[in-house]
């Protein structure tokens, strides 16, 4: 990973260097990236690394860190996520996969990544990293980190695209994170639309049944 990358996930300096700095930080903003804001989740690693005398994150250490005593670093205040303990545990469930396959080093994972395919089921093979996750931080390292193995952008479906707004890969600063918070906002709105127009139809069924039973009797 190019160490003079400029990352703006956090919005926040010295968080943001870290993140650009460490392949793990990255991994586990992007693991924290869920139910809270981008800035919120991207911090985190820094928080965590600070919280711990450290200058960036070591997966051997956090893997063999006693989990009570984790989530107690997690959850001080300001708490590192909404569910501090419970996102204790998956980030020490994904440092002790990193020990088991990749010996600590966050890096191999796109190392010697032979295509975006490979990249992806690695990727997918994390803790905590479903197919949706995982695709986006591939655009992310294909965007702003330069990790581009062949067919990456085919691989990170609709996040890989070029000129779009729709993940954490897309964010250059608070204009660009801006309209990403406004996509997901229109993209959950449109779901709940959705949702709800399917399950109007069943609901008139439903009632035209009961209509009908009525007059039969």
């Amino acid at each position: 990973m190019d160490k003079d990358i400029t990352i703006r996930l956090a919005q926040q300096p010295e968080a943001d260097a870290l993140l650009g700095r460490s392949p793990l930080a990255a991994l586990v903003g992007m693991l924290l990236d869920q139910q809270v804001p981008m800035e919120w989740a991207f911090s985190g690693p820094y928080t965590i690394a600070r919280r711990m005398d450290a200058d960036d994150l070591d997966a051997h250490t956090i893997a063999a860190y006693d989990p009570e005593s984790f989530a107690a670093l997690l959850s001080e205040k300001p708490a590192v996520h909404r569910y501090p303990g419970s996102m204790a545990k998956r980030v020490q469930q994904l440092c002790a996969y990193l020990v088991e396959h990749y010996d600590g080093d966050a890096e191999a994972i796109w190392r010697d990544a032979g295509s975006g395919a490979e990249l992806l089921g690695r990727l997918k093979d994390l803790p905590g990293f479903g197919e949706q996750k995982a695709q986006i931080f591939l655009a992310l390292l294909g965007k702003r980190f330069g990790v581009r193995p062949k067919g990456w952008r085919e691989a990170a479906g609709g996040y890989g695209e070029a000129g779009v707004h729709r993940s954490a890969a897309d964010i250059t600063g608070p204009e660009s994170l801006a309209l990403v918070r406004a996509y997901k906002q229109e993209h959950k709105a449109a779901a709940k639309a959705a949702k709800a127009a399917e399950a109007r139809p069943a609901k008139e069924r439903s009632g035209t049944t009961r209509t009908g039973k009525g007059g039969a009797t």
